[in-house]
């Protein structure tokens, strides 16, 4: 969809296309309300403000919303779409990798409780599987800044995906 159309929609077309972004309520909302943008950058930049305005139990909710990572989502939803092109590089994997990313995993959840969430668009399954070895030695708060960033990415490269830069 290009931004003049996006523009022009009702806010309740306009907050249904962006909601699978980020299951956060306040995001598309905040987005809707500031229309008409003058161009996509002035979109984006609406987009990141709305996200740095996310507090951590919106963040924790939004969680919910995705599979982890070396795992298929389930449904046909548009977020589920998204969800496993997004993780495209965790296809080739191999058998060893697939492994050390559900250990990871595990032991993601049980230092943090809750899932590690990372922008995966664009990365193989060996720089997921690095990444989240990383993470795994930052310290509670430092985590939860980086798991807001990292849903933030998400929902701008998806919000990207529907309205492309023009």
């Amino acid at each position: 969809m290009d931004l003049a159309t996006f523009n022009r929609l009702d806010a309740a077309q306009a907050t249904e296309l962006l909601a699978p972004c980020v299951r956060i309520a306040s995001w598309p909302a905040d987005i809707v309300a500031a229309r008409p943008y003058p161009d996509t950058a002035a979109l984006l930049q609406r987009a990141r403000d709305a996200a740095a305005a996310w507090t951590d139990a919106e963040v924790e909710a939004a969680l919910a919303d995705h599979p982890r990572i070396g795992e298929r989502p389930s449904g046909d939803t548009a977020s589920a779409v998204m969800s496993t092109r997004e993780q495209a590089g965790v296809d080739p994997a191999d058998s060893e990798v697939q492994q050390r990313l559900r250990h990871g995993n595990a032991r993601y959840e049980a230092r943090f409780g809750r899932i590690y969430l990372v922008r995966a668009a664009g990365r193989s399954a060996d720089e997921l599987l690095d990444l989240l070895e990383e993470r795994l030695d930052n310290d509670p708060d430092t985590e939860r800044a980086v798991t807001k960033q990292q849903l933030g990415e998400i929902a701008l490269l998806r919000l990207e995906g529907l309205i492309p830069r023009a």
